[in-house]
Formats: C-alpha cells, structure tokens, sequence
C-alpha cells in the first residue's frame, strides 16, 4: 500500500510545537521554579545548583506581616472591577471605533491613547485634584477608577483589533433574522471574543496588580495593595523573603485566570447554554 509522504507543513508544526514548549519552559516555568527554591532557601550560594540547605523561615516572617491577607484581599477586588470596567468600556468602543465611521473619529482615537503616550504621575495629579473635590480620594473606588486609565487603552485595541478581523457580517446576518442588539452581542460577539475577552481580562489585572504610584496618591495610604506591601521591601537584604513575595504576585494572576476560566466553562460553555438562541 502506498503511503504519501508527509507534507512539509505537517512535518514543521510539532517542531514548532516544541519551540513553544521549550520557549515557555525556559522563560516562564523556569525562573518561577528558581524564585520557589529561592523562597525556602536559608543560604544559596553561588555557584551552587541548588540551596545548601531549606527553611521555612522566610514564609514565616512573611505570614507575621499583619497586611498581608488584607492587601491580598483587596488588590484581587480592585484588579476584579478593573478588569470588568475594561470589558464593559472597551468592548463597544472598540466596535465603535472598527466598524463606524464617523466625524472626529481620528480625535477619539487620539484621547484613548493620551494615557499611554502622556506620563502616567502628571495625569494623576490633576486627576487627584478632581478627586479631592468629588471625595473620591482614600477609598477603593477611587483606585479603582484610576487604575482604569492607563489599562482601557489596551483593551481598546485589543478589542478593536478583534472586531475588525471578525467584521461585520455575522452582526448583519443575525439582524437580518430579527435578533436584537442584546441577542447579538450574547449569541454572535461573545462566543467569537472570548479569545481577546481572556487577553483584555489578563492584561487589565496585571497592570492593575503593579500600580503602586497611582495606589499611593489617590489611596492616600488607606488602600493598601499588594504592590504597596511589596516595594518597601526592596531595601531588605534577605533574598528570600523578596523571592516569597515574588511568587505570591505570581500566582495572583494565575489565580485570577483560574477563576475567570472556570467563570468561563461555568456560565459560558455549560450544557445548553446557547441552544435555542
């Protein structure tokens, strides 16, 4: 029996799957695995491969922090709104802005991008102003609206990007069967964003996650995040208590994606959900 010969692409695709599993191994998974052994080391010396000898004392004075659980606590509410606000803001204009021509449109482009290409510190201190005069400051919805500014603009164009490569025709076939706007956002854009919604949601929380400047302005000392128990602690000499917090900011995005992931397979991809639609 004779058996074609495997085509050029077919033969490319598990080597460049296994690119991608030594790129990830390397760069991702590799230097977490270091900064773990680093955390329960009591004295890793160079040029030793692994730690002379292993301790919890480092996670001990790092559990005897009293704002940990608090900080913790608070920066996975504040990275939730975030990300949500940015779904909420940037999902229709991002639409908006692919699929609409209107006058003034190069102007609004231009204001979504001002939060990048302006430095975040001198847009901050005329936002606290306003926020001192609207009593926002101090508090957690302050932060939160901060924290907006400078990751909507990626989710702009992260969904605006997403939009235009989807185009329109699928919004005007279900139109044209009678669906409303809702019904096509539920039914026809949700299923085929989901890609660029878990980039938006990711990304938002990270930015969110490493905001300390903005924090301590407009949260005045009285919101404490992660990031604000976590830089102090740059000026201590004891490597392993810093690689601890190193992991701890590590695994609160992968908690995050975990648990929109499984929001996601919940609400989303359960039995049924889009049947009858």
């Amino acid at each position: 029996m004779f058996v074609s010969p495997a085509r050029p692409e077919q033969q490319e695709k598990p080597i460049l799957t296994n690119g991608i599993k030594i790129f990830v191994l390397l760069f991702f998974c590799l230097p977490f695995a270091i900064l773990l052994l680093q955390s329960f080391s009591a004295g890793w010396q160079w040029p030793r491969l692994l730690p002379g000898t292993f301790s919890w004392r480092a996670w001990q004075s790092l559990s005897r922090e009293p704002r940990m659980i608090p900080a913790i606590s608070i920066t996975l509410l504040i990275g939730l709104a975030v990300s949500l606000i940015n779904l909420i803001l940037g999902i229709p204009a991002g639409k908006g802005l692919a699929h609409y021509r209107f006058r003034g449109k190069s102007l609004v482009e231009a204001v979504f991008l001002l939060p990048l290409l302006i430095p975040t510190l001198a847009v901050v201190m005329g936002i606290h102003i306003f926020m001192i005069r609207v009593g926002l400051t101090n508090t957690v919805w302050g932060v939160i609206l901060v924290h907006v500014i400078p990751t909507l603009p990626y989710t702009i164009r992260i969904f605006r990007h997403a939009f235009e490569n989807l185009g329109s025709k699928w919004e005007e076939q279900a139109a044209t069967l009678g669906a409303s706007q809702l019904t096509i956002y539920r039914t026809v854009w949700l299923p085929l964003l989901i890609p660029s919604i878990h980039s938006a949601l990711m990304l938002s929380f990270v930015i969110s996650l490493s905001q300390y400047a903005l924090t301590a302005i407009i949260g005045g000392g009285n919101v404490v995040t992660l990031a604000m128990v976590y830089f102090p602690y740059f000026q201590s000499s004891n490597r392993s208590v810093l690689a601890c917090f190193t992991v701890i900011f590590a695994l609160l995005p992968l908690s995050f994606y975990l648990l929109m992931y499984s929001l996601y397979k919940l609400f989303i991809r359960g039995p049924g959900h889009y049947r009858g639609c």
